[in-house]
């Protein structure tokens, strides 16, 4: 199911398990996780987009793996805050994603997280070739972080 509210989408999570973030990309996807008590989120892995068949097969191994209840995914906001062509994209991932996994799914305002995460990178003293192996995990870990922050304030 598709929740708008996080309210609605934390309320639909399991107890004890944790939650995965996306930054779905046009080439990759992005994937952090979270501990059991949802409380930090941690960048996992870049998956390199391929059918979604493929890329859910993925995604479903992950959610095993590591007990995953629930899925925030990055919603590319344009910077005045209205929805584009990359949201209407995002969104439509988001329900084939619904039925393939049958996972709580929520959305979460991604502007300027990829920015953050380069931010934090270049200040870790990343080599340009690993910030591009590792920025969209990050960027991931970050909109994960925001949503986990807001949950625990609810």
């Amino acid at each position: 199911m598709i929740f708008d509210e996080i309210a609605d989408f934390a309320a639909a999570l399991p107890a004890g398990a944790a939650v995965a973030g996306l930054d779905y990309g046009e080439k990759t996807i992005g994937v952090a996780v979270s501990d059991g008590m949802r409380q930090v989120a941690s960048p996992l892995e870049t998956i390199r987009r391929a059918r979604f068949t493929a890329d859910a097969a993925h995604l479903a191994k992950i959610v095993a793996g590591r007990a995953i209840g629930g899925l925030v995914l990055g919603l590319p906001r344009n910077m005045d805050g209205s929805e584009g062509p990359r949201c209407q994209s995002t969104r439509a991932f988001a329900r084939n994603l619904d039925r393939a996994l049958g996972l709580p799914i929520t959305y979460w305002d991604e502007r300027l997280s990829t920015v953050a995460a380069e931010r934090a990178l270049l200040e870790a003293d990343t080599s340009r070739a690993r910030r591009a192996q590792v920025i969209d995990h990050v960027a991931a870990s970050y909109i994960l972080q925001g949503a986990l922050d807001r949950m625990r304030h609810l």
